[in-house]
């Protein structure tokens, strides 16, 4: 018997039961237990990595069972927002929220036991659990109301922040996170590499750190020219351009200072170990569909680079919240797409081509 409290009362959600085995189905509508919430979903948007879990990525499943970061049936979705619609007993104290209010919850929720939690990295909990993957915590934004457990970490959105921006700010949190591990300074040329949505939004925190040139390298012409939109100085479509002799023209053929990797393509991996300067720091986001390989001597005997991973926007909600508030950041040319629930199935088909940017999935829609 599960330990979580449940309504007598049926909802609305998505299920994946397996690799392109997802679900419109009715499952019982969560109840707060104690120092819980319970969230009426106002959006939840669908990121490159729920496109890779549904089409059966091997980093999600593994070989076998110990191996899956996913453990089904779950409900997936990770970059949700909405209504407090239930306070359970002591959560007033605990959260600091009441009925009404937007909020939103981190991906990550901490186990608060591990070395990592415990020394203020929870964003690297040994447990890991993150909503839509797992379900020892709780379900993912996919439905119509979500339990935020005990040891979610939550954070209020104001009413002045649009649906759209307000769906943004998971991805937008992690485009922060990532731009800081690039410690970007004011003299450097900074390439990034993939125009999606994260990218988009990394363009908009980088110019906001205001390098000496922003450059920005996607396929997608639509995509270059929305990054030129929100500040970048160069854009590079690398099928038609040659995007080393161009940013070797920007540096007296040294190479550029930081690469942010955002392709989630091998070949941006190798094409930023060759574009990159010597002592360069290199900044890799994306999650992979499969293992990538690169010449690692480049990195230690030709290059001696700094290598910096980027995990998840810890303690970046907020600056993401303050940001789309102000209006330095935006959704506008980002989000392209909303459906219902119901539609899911198109949702994720139109997430995972080039035919859109962000899709949103709004389950409580009027």
């Amino acid at each position: 018997m599960s330990k979580y409290q449940y309504h007598e009362v049926d909802m609305n959600a998505v299920v994946c039961h397996g690799p392109k085995d997802y679900r419109y189905q009715k499952v019982r509508r969560p109840k707060a237990g104690a120092r819980e919430l319970v969230i009426k979903i106002d959006a939840c948007g669908i990121c490159a990595s729920d496109c890779k879990c549904h089409s059966g990525a091997a980093m999600f499943w593994g070989s076998n069972s110990t191996e899956r970061w996913v453990k089904p049936p779950v409900v997936p979705g990770h970059e949700f927002f909405g209504t407090v619609v239930e306070v359970g007993e002591g959560a007033d104290e605990h959260f600091g929220f009441k009925t009404g209010e937007r909020v939103i919850a981190e991906q990550i929720v901490p186990c608060e036991k591990c070395r990592f939690c415990k020394s203020g990295k929870y964003w690297m909990c040994e447990v890991h659990n993150i909503f839509g993957f797992q379900r020892e915590v709780a379900e993912g934004g996919m439905s119509d109301y979500m339990r935020l457990p005990s040891n979610a970490v939550v954070h209020r959105i104001p009413d002045s922040v649009s649906l759209e921006d307000a769906a943004i700010i998971e991805p937008l949190a992690c485009a922060v996170h990532t731009v800081n591990r690039g410690d970007i300074q004011l003299d450097d040329v900074v390439v990034i590499a993939g125009a999606g949505p994260i990218g988009l939004m990394m363009v908009q925190v980088a110019r906001l750190k205001t390098p000496k040139k922003l450059v920005v390298i996607d396929l997608v012409r639509e995509r270059l020219d929305l990054a030129l939109q929100f500040g970048a100085d160069v854009v590079i479509d690398p099928s038609k351009e040659d995007a080393k002799a161009i940013v070797d023209a920007l540096t007296d053929g040294y190479g550029c200072d930081v690469y942010i990797e955002a392709t989630g393509a091998p070949i941006g991996v190798n094409q930023g170990l060759n574009l990159i300067r010597k002592l360069g720091r290199f900044v890799e986001f994306s999650v992979f569909g499969k293992e990538t390989t690169a010449d690692w001597s480049i990195i230690g005997d030709r290059k001696e680079l700094d290598i910096r991973g980027a995990h998840l926007g810890p303690y970046c909600y907020p600056i993401a919240i303050d940001l789309l508030d102000r209006g330095l950041v935006t959704s506008k040319g980002i989000v392209t797409h909303k459906y219902t629930l119901e539609e899911w199935d198109t949702a994720i088909k139109v997430a995972d081509s080039l035919d859109s940017i962000k899709v949103l999935l709004t389950p409580n829609a009027a």
